[in-house]
């Protein structure tokens, strides 16, 4: 019965929320409000040991290239550092800053001509963690019933979004990751973030942590 259980509830598992862990509570919390993307994650007071790269990073799919480069001044105005400065790629157009709490965030548009004025509007927020083995990875995540939306073999994995939070949660290798976003993929201690799980607790073969959401 007990396993019959388990097995039950893990098929049920999706995200339900995004928490980053922080240093500084309140300069977090005007930071994200000033950057624009309060309303997507939540902040939690940590003083957790984290150096290097945390393994993963925010991404925000926006409409064209003028409204990546509003978002990426508004976070540089807000205290950000640029890690890559806003360009052209054979995909499309975008930039990568680093928060002031140290959480990377990767801001792009598939377009490279504007069709119109920036705006402030957010079509997709992906939460990708870098993992070692994305296959082996995709099947744990699987397993606890997660659906996957797209799958590139042994290189990336997005899932299909819960009905409880607006963020997508996506696997890339954990060194192409570090490569694309401009930092060494070395890292040690905390990943500092806390998914929700609409189910139970636990964590996954990469280290990053599943909280039953409230």
């Amino acid at each position: 019965m007990v396993m019959a259980n388990t097995t039950s509830t893990a098929a049920h598992t999706s995200l339900a929320s995004v928490t980053l862990e922080v240093a500084d509570l309140e300069a977090a919390r005007r930071f994200y409000t000033a950057f624009g993307v309060d309303a997507y994650i939540g902040l939690r007071a940590s003083t957790t040991h984290s150096t290097g790269f945390r393994g993963f990073t925010m991404a925000l799919t926006v409409p064209g290239p003028a409204t990546v480069d509003g978002f990426v001044a508004d976070a540089v105005d807000a205290g950000a550092t640029v890690l890559k400065p806003a360009a052209k790629s054979l995909w499309g157009y975008g930039g990568v800053v680093e928060a002031p709490d140290g959480t990377i965030w990767k801001i792009a548009t598939s377009a490279k001509k504007d069709t119109g004025p920036a705006t402030r509007e957010i079509d997709d927020v992906v939460l990708l963690i870098g993992v070692e083995d994305v296959k082996a990875t995709r099947q744990f995540y699987v397993g606890r019933g997660l659906t996957v939306a797209k799958s590139f073999g042994g290189k990336y994995t997005e899932f299909a979004p819960g009905q409880s939070s607006p963020v997508k949660l996506a696997l890339y290798k954990r060194r192409a990751l570090a490569r694309d976003l401009g930092v060494p993929a070395d890292g040690t201690g905390s990943h500092r973030i806390v998914l929700g799980s609409t189910a139970d607790s636990f964590t996954d073969p990469d280290g990053f942590t599943w909280e039953a959401a409230a």
